[in-house]
């Protein structure tokens, strides 16, 4: 899936030190997105993707028209490993 980032660049994806650097990381944050901790609305799902701009890799959640709302940068690895994870969806149970 592309998105583009050029107009939504600032998207809460400015604070380096909310970089996703494992597995771990990731799995909370798609649970966070999930249970709707970060009060969005509309959320519609939830991709991996690359900044068009500098080629640096992301997670994000996404309205049903595909606009994104939320974002966090992922490391190289995350974004190889992780892909899985977001597809199918986290193994853990939240309460």
């Amino acid at each position: 899936m592309i998105i583009d980032l050029v107009q939504q660049e600032n998207v809460n994806m400015n604070n380096e030190a909310d970089i996703i650097t494992n597995l771990e990381a990731l799995e909370n944050f798609l649970i966070s997105v999930e249970n709707d901790a970060f009060g969005l609305t509309n959320v519609a799902g939830v991709a991996m993707a690359t900044n068009n701009k500098d080629g640096r890799r992301f997670v994000a959640a996404l309205d049903d028209k595909h606009q994104l709302l939320l974002s966090r940068w992922v490391t190289e690895e995350v974004f190889q490993t992780g892909q899985d994870l977001v597809r199918n969806g986290t193994s853990r149970t939240t309460h």
